[in-house]
């Protein structure tokens, strides 16, 4: 048992077991609105985001949005905002989230390119922020407070 592992419990957080890809990349099953998909943990993501492609499968609400992403080698994506939308990783979870919904086929091309599993999306910066998240390399852990 790691330290943190010992210590973190005590002060409200949650461990979630995370899975390393093959492009180091640190993973974890979410469930967006009830619905599970595959997610990058990614600390330099200023948002948690969802592929376009999985708007009905996570049953989110897209609504139109000035804002352009980049990231991984590409920019000015067009976005989308869907608002008022549950997390819940493990037993964590958080309600009324804001989720930024972009076209992540550049991020899933260069997993397939690595003959990694395709992502759903990406749980980023603003989740990790809002849980004090810590993250645990050596026993590929993620805690996060409950709230």
């Amino acid at each position: 048992m790691s330290l943190l592992e010992e210590i973190l419990p005590q002060s409200n957080y949650h461990q979630i077991r995370l899975s390393l890809s093959k492009t180091q990349h640190l993973f974890t099953k979410a469930l967006i609105n009830g619905n599970e998909g595959l997610f990058i943990i990614d600390t330099g993501a200023s948002n948690s985001c969802i592929d376009f492609k999985y708007v009905e499968h996570f049953k989110v609400l897209a609504q139109e949005s000035e804002v352009k992403a980049a990231g991984a080698g590409a920019t000015d994506m067009l976005t989308e905002i869907s608002k008022d939308n549950n997390l819940q990783i493990g037993s964590w979870s958080m309600k009324e989230i804001e989720l930024v919904l972009f076209d992540l086929s550049h991020v899933n091309l260069a997993l397939e390119q690595y003959e990694s599993e395709q992502i759903h999306g990406i749980i980023g910066a603003d989740i990790l922020l809002a849980t004090n998240a810590v993250i645990d390399y050596e026993t590929q852990s993620i805690f996060l407070k409950l709230q």
